[in-house]
């Protein structure tokens, strides 16, 4: 079976032309898929929809595992042993594919954690307090991912020729390499100029050179999770006891501009979300704003 996993892996990454992150999300996923596989006895060339049932079941009780799945979580592993399985029968090994029909488990629609436009405008004065290089590099980074509504890997990959401050302009590449172009504000202009001009050449002079704008204390790119680090350290330093993400800096992102009476589709593009329905999910912190509207503009709301 490994040697079928890897198959299927080189088939996302060349035909697919899946990225890195979700190349090693479908392996991780595999690793689950063939550790219930050997646990409970069976094959996937053989497997059913029954087998296929029990082990969504084997996910969300947490059997053999170190923790429980999270429905979200379940899903998406249930998708990549859908895909695995879609891929056994292009290459004639099965008939059919027996997680076909096997539902999802039932997910609701949590709410985007977001914050609030205080809190922004708090975590990001909080990173102009260090003129040092990496703080320089810290408050680059977080106007960016705000100012943007960047991922954290878009973030993290982003080249210096990605950047145009002549048209005051950022390219990004989202998942499957789609290109999108994101305007650049005023503070996101500022805080990069800072950085590339008074941080960048000192921390890349202890490095080998690279082309990626945001790098660490020793000249190299910064990871993800370096950069979630790096959230969660002003966070802290805050004293806030809700930890943010850079995801949660995306939500933000989106939800003001929605609040602030952007069109859902004109954040869908900045997003880079294929559907609009995903973007849809910020308009619920708009509701109460609409109250506000409603309760001084409609006659019978008092």
């Amino acid at each position: 079976m490994s040697a079928l996993y890897d198959d299927f892996l080189a088939y996302m990454r060349v035909e697919r032309g899946s990225s890195p992150h979700t190349i090693a999300a479908y392996r991780r996923d595999l690793d689950r898929y063939d550790r219930f596989l050997r646990a409970a006895g069976l094959d996937g060339r053989t497997i059913d929809s029954g087998g296929i049932e029990a082990f969504v079941r084997w996910l969300r009780d947490g059997s053999n595992q170190t923790r429980q799945l999270a429905p979200t979580s379940t899903a998406r592993v249930l998708s990549a042993v859908r895909s695995y399985h879609a891929f056994l029968v292009r290459e004639s090994i099965r008939d059919d594919n027996p997680a076909a029909e096997v539902q999802n488990p039932h997910i609701g629609d949590p709410l985007p954690d977001v914050l609030s436009v205080a809190q922004v405008q708090t975590l990001l004065a909080h990173t102009e307090k260090n003129p040092e290089p990496l703080g320089l590099r810290d408050r680059a980074l977080l106007e960016f991912l705000y100012g943007t509504g960047a991922r954290v890997s878009e973030a993290c990959a982003l080249a210096v020729d990605d950047l145009d401050f002549t048209d005051r302009t950022v390219r990004l590449f989202g998942k499957g390499r789609k290109e999108r172009i994101v305007p650049m504000g005023e503070f996101l202009a500022a805080a990069l100029g800072d950085y590339l001009v008074r941080a960048r050449p000192a921390l890349m002079s202890r490095g080998s050179g690279v082309a990626t704008v945001f790098v660490n204390a020793w000249g190299k790119p910064l990871t993800r999770q370096a950069a979630a680090a790096v959230l969660r350290r002003h966070a802290r330093e805050l004293g806030w006891q809700q930890v943010p993400t850079p995801h949660t800096l995306r939500h933000s992102y989106a939800t003001h501009l929605l609040s602030g009476g952007a069109d859902v589709r004109v954040v869908q593009e900045l997003l880079g979300h294929a559907n609009v329905m995903t973007t849809q999910r910020y308009t619920h912190v708009s509701i109460d704003q609409l109250r506000e509207v409603y309760a001084t503009s409609h006659p019978r709301a008092r």
